[in-house]
């Protein structure tokens, strides 16, 4: 801890990074004018400061390292936020008693923090802070090569076994989240991370007790990153528990006449009833775990949302549609929970780009933005707002060119 200390930041990170972690979280729609933020092995409160300055949030920033704490407090005095950061000697991952209770948060805030309780463990023992609609934004190391090469696992397997995209998100979702949005950080924010930690191991005596070993540490770390970085990196993760009043799951046999029936209510005719069952019988465009229903209270299907196989320049993509919610349960949150769960579902499975063409008002908060800005387009005519896109894995690169859909679609 001596050695990181006065350094700026305690993992990989930027002003830029936070920013765009807390628009992600913005996305969801539910964040209150003064959000009551918890942040979580807070370090020197690069991030609390920022969010109290420009989020106007009310921080309790936690860090077990009371140094640490003195430089925030610094910080939020010189900055005039002293009223706005509340700071706590704590375990991160033990919080309890006055002002930890149930539901006492409406943003909980991770940056490079869960890696030492480790990603699971930050999951489950965070969730219960959240309030009614709260979010989490935390971040995880994770793979982002398929085949991590034998040198890199060598360092990581050890001390922190790493997950890929696809694993991170089934935990999370195994955990009862919804997977908002993803962020893979840059690579400038190592460097604003190992460029001064850097300048500090190269400048520190090493005849302090337990010195040596922490400045080997330190660069074999730093060595790692420069011969594999290509292989591994930080991701964040933005988070909020699921509906609790609408179940969602995949479909069964049993559901394929209610699936028919909603999906027939929904539209103004049968062609997305007919649709679905044709892709149903079409194994080039079907995607077995990617036909989802929420329920109603009374166990009956309440809403569905498809995901199948399209391919963009022949490459495998994936393409939402239908969405539909059964009238008597529309505008409700049906069909905004069964979305989220079959995007979680195709994110668990490994997808990496998934496409809708529908309204631009409505799917952008789920995390959609114009196609057209990733280069891939429609092979007919469509306003460029309508046909959207999602990345589910920023670690590999999107195909570009033209759509095309299964055969069902007639287009």
């Amino acid at each position: 801890m001596t050695l990181h200390r006065d350094l700026p930041r305690q993992s990989p990170g930027s002003d830029g990074t936070t920013r765009h972690f807390l628009s992600l979280a913005s996305l969801a729609g539910r964040l209150p004018e003064r959000p009551r933020v918890l942040d979580l092995g807070c370090g020197p409160g690069r991030a609390a400061l920022l969010l109290a300055a420009e989020a106007g949030a009310r921080v309790t920033a936690v860090d077990l390292y009371e140094p640490f704490l003195d430089e925030l407090r610094a910080s939020a005095s010189a900055r005039g936020l002293s009223d706005s950061i509340r700071t706590v000697n704590a375990d991160m991952g033990a919080l309890e008693g006055p002002g930890f209770e149930d539901g006492s948060f409406d943003l909980v805030w991770a940056e490079g923090s869960a890696y030492n309780i480790g990603f699971a463990t930050a999951l489950a023992r965070w969730k219960r802070l959240l309030a009614p609609g709260g979010v989490l934004v935390v971040s995880e190391i994770e793979w982002t090569a398929e085949q991590p090469s034998a040198g890199v696992r060598a360092f990581w397997d050890p001390q922190y076994p790493l997950r890929s995209r696809a694993e991170n998100a089934a935990a999370a979702v195994a955990a009862g989240y919804d997977v908002l949005g993803t962020y893979l950080q840059p690579e400038n924010d190592w460097d604003e991370y190992y460029g001064p930690l850097g300048e500090r191991v190269a400048t520190t005596d090493p005849a302090v007790p337990g010195m040596a070993e922490a400045l080997a540490m330190s660069r074999e770390e730093i060595e790692i990153r420069r011969k594999h970085g290509s292989e591994y990196g930080y991701s964040g993760y933005v988070l909020r528990p699921v509906d609790p009043r609408w179940r969602t799951r995949p479909e069964t046999a049993a559901d394929v006449p209610a699936v028919h029936a909603v999906n027939a209510a929904a539209f103004e005719t049968e062609g997305e009833a007919d649709l679905v069952e044709a892709l149903r019988q079409d194994p080039g465009a079907w995607l077995d775990g990617l036909s989802y229903v929420a329920e109603a209270p009374d166990g009956s299907v309440a809403a569905y949302a498809l995901i199948t196989r399209c391919h963009v320049d022949g490459a495998p993509a994936a393409a939402l549609a239908p969405v539909a919610v059964s009238p008597e349960f529309q505008r409700q949150g049906a069909g905004a929970a069964v979305t989220r769960a079959v995007i979680d579902a195709a994110r668990v499975r490994g997808e990496r780009v998934l496409l809708v063409l529908g309204h631009p008002e409505y799917y952008p908060k789920f995390g959609f933005a114009p196609a057209s800005g990733l280069g891939i387009r429609p092979g007919f005519e469509v306003p460029d707002e309508a046909m959207m896109a999602l990345v589910l894995d920023e670690a590999v690169e999107p195909p570009r060119g033209e759509i095309r859909y299964p055969a069902a679609f007639g287009v």
